[in-house]
């Protein structure tokens, strides 16, 4: 998984059929900001009102908040060892402590870092 967050750019990227595709002009097949450079700390740190506002229109809602969480979760498991990424899994493991999902991912994740 590394820090991938979620799979439809590897499907895209691996389809066979995309190597004849040219960009589109069509608005809606845009990046959209803020997810067209995420940042994984910032992106674990959205509410989720931000997460629901963020991803409207995007075939990303379609995981759910939680699911949102643990992926990036993993994925911040995954990441180099850093300060930051230690204190943004402790501080959001005490905020969302009633999603016992994300939290054992959380816990995951700060195993990988020694923690």
């Amino acid at each position: 998984m590394g820090n991938r967050i979620y799979g439809c750019d590897d499907c895209q990227l691996c389809c066979p059929w995309n190597r004849f595709a040219q960009p589109t002009v069509e608005p809606d097949f845009h990046s959209r900001h803020p997810l067209d450079a995420p940042d994984l700390i910032t992106l674990f740190n959205w509410t989720e009102d931000e997460f629901l506002k963020n991803t409207e229109g995007s075939a990303i809602r379609r995981i759910g908040y939680q699911r949102w969480l643990r992926n990036i979760a993993v994925a911040l498991g995954n990441a180099a060892t850093s300060k930051q990424i230690i204190q943004v899994l402790m501080q959001r493991k005490k905020e969302i402590a009633p999603f016992d999902m994300v939290v054992e991912h959380i816990d995951w994740a700060l195993a990988q870092h020694h923690t």
